[in-house]
């Protein structure tokens, strides 16, 4: 089994490494990742400029390493046309949880969404980050990786998409594993303005987090202490759970 490893942390990001070299006990690993760090680019792909893919020095024996000049998505469309039969794309691990709003704004999940587009099974894997100071344990997410790999691959499961988030704990102090939906909440944003020259400037940073950690969501799973396996699709429609009047179409067709 052929697995792309991907992220949006950067070619250097142990996480990344950290996950292939686990992947390589299931199957034949490459990885493709962006040459520098991407987290917030969601599922952007560069339509207006060209995007170099360069070999870069792998850190597992084995493994071929590719760097590229680009977002998350690129990595992922560029090694699936460069490569054949791809069985699998795993994306992260990444250094923070992405769950609720935030799955909507994930480079990390942006990438794994470009494999299941290219209807490819795909995992995007994070770990809750610590305090400040505090390590980032990537083990037990490693670990979980190629258990994932091999009974998605027996299933012929064909197109999936799960986004998977663990708690930054080891194994002994984790609770289990929930099937979850994404829940609600995410990180606040703030702009700080500046000067550049003769022209006002603006920095959009992350604020703070709020989480609404309802039973059964993937934030409820992680304030547990548990890993949350949520699976994603693409139809992103919601029409039946919001209450929109019956003859909206109707009253806006009339109206035009």
């Amino acid at each position: 089994m052929k697995i792309l490893v991907t992220n949006d942390d950067g070619i250097h990001a142990p996480g990344l490494w950290a996950l292939a070299e686990r992947l390589t006990k299931v199957g034949e690993v490459v990885v493709c990742a962006p040459d520098r760090e991407q987290s917030g680019t969601g599922t952007a792909i560069s339509l207006h400029r060209s995007v170099k893919l360069t070999e870069v020095d792998s850190l597992v024996p084995s493994v071929r390493a590719y760097a590229v000049e680009g977002t998350p998505g690129d990595s992922v469309i560029l090694a699936l046309r460069m490569l054949e039969d791809v069985a699998m794309v795993f994306s992260g691990i990444n250094r923070g949880a992405n769950m609720g709003h935030d799955v909507l704004l994930s480079g990390t999940v942006g990438a794994a969404l470009q494999g299941y587009l290219h209807g490819v099974p795909s995992v995007a894997i994070s770990v809750q980050a610590g305090q400040a100071g505090e390590e980032t344990n990537f083990q037990v997410a490693a670990r979980l990786a190629p258990l994932l790999a091999s009974r998605v691959n027996s299933n012929g499961s064909g197109a999936l998409l799960l986004n998977v988030n663990l708690p930054n704990l080891p194994l002994d102090r984790i609770g289990g594993v929930d099937i979850t939906r994404v829940g609600k909440g995410g990180y606040s944003t703030a702009i700080t303005m500046g000067r550049d020259g003769s022209k006002d400037s603006y920095r959009i940073t992350i604020g703070q987090p709020w989480w609404d950690a309802e039973e059964g969501t993937d934030i409820h799973a992680l304030d547990r202490c548990r890993i949350s396996i949520t699976p994603l699709q693409g139809e992103l429609s919601t029409a039946k759970e919001v209450p929109l009047p019956e003859n909206l179409a109707s009253m806006l067709f009339r109206e035009l």
